[in-house]
């Protein structure tokens, strides 16, 4: 098969087009023939040598796709050849073929091409495990996503204004921001001109953020917390702003805060909180308002599988909003 190759790690320009070996199905897996993939800035930190795959899973890059069951082994119930169906990875779909945990497949949402749901299983299944299934964030709350134009800020910002949470979000430009008030945020703040701190306390008389969702890790660490509210929490999942930061426990501890810091990528295909218990979850409780069009997919555009490290420098220049699919077989 073809694939999105790598000649070391370093910038897109590592990125290639070439032959790859194909997948092997095992017990409890399918192998789909990949339509769409999409691209995550995960993605980007592998290349860089900065996030490397989980102990047995695919080197090749890709963390969702979208396709049709070409082959299903053994121990697997419900699926069959021809299928159609997007996935949550933990590698392998910048390629023409996957192999894929059953648990991780999910049916393309009624009224979703199957192009287009390449751009659900990562965002969603991340911001449902974190924000609503780790933070517990409900109706009334003040909901702060960091980067709300991205793929991940697309969705959170849309299933917590669903939930009845007031949504605050950061962008850097007029138009992002206008984006992400058409899907529900209520305050918005350009980071380039305005500190998000002043400006959330400011549009909630004090209170702060209930829940944050992180993407900047150790460069937001300190104004994420000086944000959270009396017993609020921050749930990092990123690391745009570096590793390593400084935590004040004096300010934690006044304010009763808690501080997560999670990855979905490293969790187990099965049991207790399995990517297949996340993938149930958003099955039961997303996808209905998927196909029912309160909740939409954001695609930026579409490339060629062969041109991904042009998708890459749209992710590192921040050019796009929503997501970047790549199409296989081109």
């Amino acid at each position: 098969m073809r694939a999105v190759t790598m000649t070391g790690s370093g910038g897109p320009e590592v990125l290639g087009w070439g032959e790859a070996p194909d997948p092997v199905c095992g017990p409890g897996e399918v192998v789909v023939d990949v339509v769409a993939a999409a691209v995550n800035r995960a993605d980007v930190m592998q290349r860089e040598g900065n996030y490397p795959p989980p102990p047995g899973a695919s080197q090749i890059l890709g963390l969702e796709c979208s396709g049709v069951i070409s082959e299903v082994g053994d121990e697997v119930p419900g699926w069959s050849v021809g299928d159609p169906v997007c996935a949550l990875l933990s590698g392998g779909g910048y390629a023409e073929r996957v192999a894929v945990p059953a648990g991780q497949l999910l049916p393309p949402p009624e009224g979703i091409d199957l192009v287009t749901a390449a751009a659900l299983p990562e965002v969603v299944c991340t911001v449902w495990s974190n924000v609503f299934l780790l933070a517990g964030l409900r109706a009334g709350q003040v909901f702060l996503v960091h980067g709300g134009s991205s793929g991940i800020g697309t969705m959170a910002i849309q299933l917590a204004a669903r939930a009845g949470a007031r949504v605050a979000t950061t962008a850097g430009s007029a138009a992002k921001l206008e984006v992400c008030r058409e899907l529900g945020a209520e305050i918005v703040v350009n980071y380039r001109e305005q500190d998000f701190v002043a400006a959330v306390r400011e549009a909630t008389d004090g209170h702060g953020a209930d829940v944050v969702l992180d993407n900047m890790g150790a460069a937001y660490l300190g104004r994420n917390v000086d944000v959270l509210a009396t017993g609020g929490q921050l749930v990092t999942i990123g690391l745009q702003g570096g590793t390593r930061g400084e935590l004040d426990f004096g300010v934690l501890m006044r304010k009763r805060g808690t501080v997560h810091a999670t990855t979905l990528r490293g969790r187990p295909a099965t049991g207790p909180g399995s990517k297949a218990e996340v993938v149930a979850a958003v099955l039961a409780d997303v996808w209905p308002d998927v196909a029912a069009g309160v909740i939409r997919p954001v695609v930026d555009r579409q490339l060629p599988m062969s041109r991904a490290a042009e998708a890459h420098e749209l992710l590192e220049a921040s050019s796009h909003v929503g997501k970047v699919l790549l199409l296989a077989g081109q």
